[in-house]
């Protein structure tokens, strides 16, 4: 539990895209897992090394565990966020038994320390990449999480579980995170916790799922609670936010009491909104990953990302300010970015944003600055 700073009002939360700490940056780890791969065209986890060499020079082994976030811990610690949380989208686990999808992340256990120096509190699970090493590897995961002591939503060993809200406990506020998967973004159907350990599978963006949430949200929201819901929702490139995310999402706000919406599984950063005073974020990008060295798709510039850092009035949820720090991957771990790459970002959340009316403008430090309402 971390207690609100005296010297600023509200809280602050760190949120980010995709963490995709297996595969290659998993082999970058003290205790790499096995690795063998099963995808079409590579076979073993440590090209994705090379191909990171290859792209940017020579890579340690065996790195600290803090290591992969690098120029991020440095903005952790001056913004001291109250609660973190992240979209972990890889298993956790030893289990050598693929799901049969063809791209199948894992991060061995004795590597969980890597998300400790990061101080991650919560680990949102309903992605497409939690059930990569089957029902087994994700109850291992969920084990191996909750006894290092993460609170996990979006995911079970049955529906109760996968369900539940994550509770983060703030003195007298509690941040409560309600996660969702959709199958627009890779999700297998199958995914579901019918059949045992599972994710919280949304299956269509309606009134009847607004309703459910609203319902869940209700029963567990106390006054001065922050209401977080974080979805993986739709595909990996391109920056138009979809009609139907855009209802769904104000939906969350005006029926279901949600404070804030965290959406993920673009592979690049998208535009955000604040609608009633409530932040949407439709697309995170990833914040972690091991494509570098990859060629394809390099308009989106999907090496640079952002951490968000809102800060949120507890007692209506309203959006009080919001930072955004620019990283870029590099050499499999996070950097502070050169002014061009921050200036490309700013414009691009700026062009993404006219028709929300949101816009953001570069600070001397390198953040950028919410501009608050626009219209």
């Amino acid at each position: 539990m971390r207690p609100r700073l005296p010297d600023e009002p509200g809280v602050r939360l760190f949120l980010c895209g995709d963490v995709m700490i297996g595969r290659g940056i998993d082999q970058l780890l003290p205790h790499p897992s096995e690795p063998v791969l099963y995808e079409p065209y590579i076979k073993d986890a440590r090209d994705y090394v090379l191909l990171a060499e290859e792209a940017h020079g020579p890579l340690p082994r065996a790195v600290e565990f803090a290591y992969v976030w690098g120029d991020a811990l440095d903005t952790l610690k001056r913004y001291s966020p109250h609660a973190r949380i992240i979209n972990l989208e890889t298993a956790v686990t030893a289990g050598d038994h693929p799901w049969e999808k063809g791209i199948n992340y894992r991060m061995h256990p004795a590597n969980l320390p890597c998300l400790s120096a990061a101080g991650v509190d919560c680990c949102v699970l309903a992605n497409n990449h939690v059930l990569d090493w089957g029902r087994g590897g994700l109850e291992e995961t969920l084990r191996v999480l909750h006894e290092g002591g993460f609170v996990t939503a979006g995911a079970g060993h049955d529906s109760t579980e996968a369900e539940s809200a994550a509770i983060l406990h703030l003195g007298d506020t509690r941040v409560l995170v309600f996660a969702f998967a959709t199958q627009s973004s890779g999700v297998p159907p199958d995914w579901g916790p019918d059949g045992g350990a599972g994710v919280n599978l949304l299956p269509e963006l309606s009134a009847e799922a607004l309703g459910r949430i609203g319902r869940q949200c209700r029963a567990l929201k106390r006054p001065g609670d922050l209401a977080v819901a974080s979805i993986h929702w739709g595909g990996n490139w391109g920056y138009p936010i979809p009609a139907a995310h855009r209802a769904f999402a104000h939906g969350l706000i005006d029926e279901a009491e949600i404070d804030l919406v965290h959406g993920h599984s673009s592979h690049h950063v998208k535009g955000f909104e604040v609608y009633r005073g409530k932040l949407l974020l439709y697309g995170c990008g990833d914040f972690l990953n091991d494509y570098e060295g990859i060629r394809g798709y390099e308009q989106f510039r999907a090496d640079l990302t952002l951490m968000y850092l809102p800060r949120l009035d507890p007692a209506s949820g309203t959006l009080q300010e919001l930072s955004l720090v620019p990283l870029q991957i590099r050499h499999l771990r996070l950097n502070r970015p050169p002014a061009e790459a921050i200036s490309w970002l700013a414009q691009v959340l700026n062009r993404e944003g006219r028709p929300f009316g949101t816009r953001v403008a570069e600070a001397p430090d390198g953040t950028l600055r919410w501009q608050g309402d626009t219209d």
